[in-house]
């Protein structure tokens, strides 16, 4: 990797790093991956002081408000279309919650799952009802991971190209 001019090589080292760390906090929801993907941009391109630098934070910006727009309209839309109302997700989302804590880890997608299913289990009062809802949420937080997923990924990319342009 070449540092860009302004930037020292270790904070393009440490940035790439960040990228990487913000692509993996979408997959185990530890770390906020679009919140420090962008904000390791947003070092890269203060320290950076230059065109480049503030156009790949533009760009990044962009990409990732997009992203986070994407992320819950579609995924949304998709679940309410079968039917599975807003509140199921919240249930599922605060038993995620409580699951890391008594759990830690892997207690965040077994309280969602249990969470989702309890709560449509409860307004449906049939197992292959609410199964099958909890099918669809598990679709629509999968789908939610790869939409934020791929938007990270567009700013590293753009972060790469800055570099390389830099």
């Amino acid at each position: 990797m070449i540092a860009a001019a302004g930037a020292p090589l270790w904070l393009d080292v440490t940035v790439g790093a960040l990228l990487v760390v913000a692509m993996l906090g979408v997959v185990v929801p530890l770390l906020p991956g679009t919140a420090l993907a962008w904000a390791a941009i947003l070092v890269w391109a203060i320290v950076q002081r230059s065109t480049v630098g503030w156009l790949v934070l533009l760009v990044a910006s962009g990409t990732a408000a997009v992203g986070f727009v994407i992320k819950y309209l579609v995924p949304s839309r998709r679940m309410s279309g079968q039917g599975v109302p807003n509140t199921t997700t919240l249930v599922g989302g605060v038993l995620g919650v409580v699951g890391f804590f008594v759990v830690p880890v892997v207690g965040a997608p077994i309280g969602f799952v249990l969470g989702v299913y309890l709560a449509e289990w409860a307004r449906l009062r049939a197992h292959s009802l609410a199964w099958q809802s909890t099918r669809t949420a598990l679709g629509a937080v999968g789908l939610a991971m790869l939409i934020e997923l791929t938007a990270v990924a567009l700013m590293a990319g753009v972060w790469m190209l800055g570099v390389l342009a830099g």
